[in-house]
């Protein structure tokens, strides 16, 4: 394998697990708080499931050359994270956390069935091993939201404004990387234009069934800068919290 395409594999790779270790340290958040039990055992199990995607991602970065996944995952600085400014995002009310929820985990389920058909192989093999478990994720986050916004005036409006200010952070999920036209010629990865555009279309559906306005973002771009280590302020004292302890014992493990 080229240099080239080993380094366009990586990239994928990275930024990819790093949504996920970001948004699932995110979802945990939640474990204790959430408004009925249901839920906050729902949000636990969503940021397991995530932190465990990711350590999978981690673990082909390593055999990619990387350092091993608990190293890679927790002691890097912020600007070498990857993640997207989306995922960054505290969880504010409950309302932006199923937003979010409903937001990310379409696109992630969008990719894998993309990268189901990837040319390489242990790319390929674990997107079909963790899609059916995203697409439990994508029907939990239907069920809330299209509840909700036919619930009463005030769930509308609480889960309409969280919407509106998601939307535009969303679009930071598909920044393209440095190697996006090698990614696409090796049949690798679609590439994020193709996964935007796909997107898009479905939730904007999805959205419009449930009875709420599609924002329209005229800059996709004002959000970008994450896939490249330019990041919001709310990632620095996150990673610091979620770094406390392999910091004090880097033998922990996951």
């Amino acid at each position: 394998m080229s240099n080239d395409k080993l380094t366009a594999i990586n990239e994928l790779i990275n930024k990819m697990a790093d949504d996920q270790l970001i948004l699932g340290h995110r979802n945990s958040e939640w474990t204790g708080i959430g408004p009925v039990l249901e839920e906050d055992i729902a949000f636990s199990s969503l940021a397991q499931d995530k932190v465990g995607q990711s350590y999978n991602l981690y673990n082909i970065l390593h055999q990619n050359g990387l350092p091993e996944p608990d190293t890679y995952a927790f002691n890097r600085k912020p600007n070498e994270y990857k993640c997207s400014h989306l995922v960054q995002l505290p969880i504010g009310e409950y309302d932006f956390s199923l937003v979010r929820h409903f937001l990310y985990d379409h696109a992630e389920y969008l990719r894998f069935g993309m990268l189901t058909n990837s040319t390489f192989e242990p790319l390929r093999n674990m997107a079909r091993k963790f899609r059916p478990e995203i697409k439990y994720h994508v029907f939990h986050a239907n069920t809330w939201i299209k509840q909700l916004a036919n619930s009463n005036d005030d769930a509308k409006l609480r889960i309409q404004t969280s919407l509106n200010f998601a939307m535009p952070y969303a679009f930071s999920m598909f920044e393209p990387g440095k190697y996006e036209a090698l990614l696409i010629e090796e049949k690798i990865f679609e590439g994020e234009v193709a996964l935007q555009a796909q997107w898009k279309d479905y939730v904007s559906e999805l959205l419009e069934s449930y009875g709420l306005n599609v924002p329209e973002v005229t800059d996709v771009t004002q959000h970008y800068g994450g896939r490249y280590g330019s990041h919001t302020e709310h990632l620095e004292p996150m990673i610091k919290e979620m770094q406390e302890v392999f910091s004090q014992d880097p033998s922990a493990e996951w």
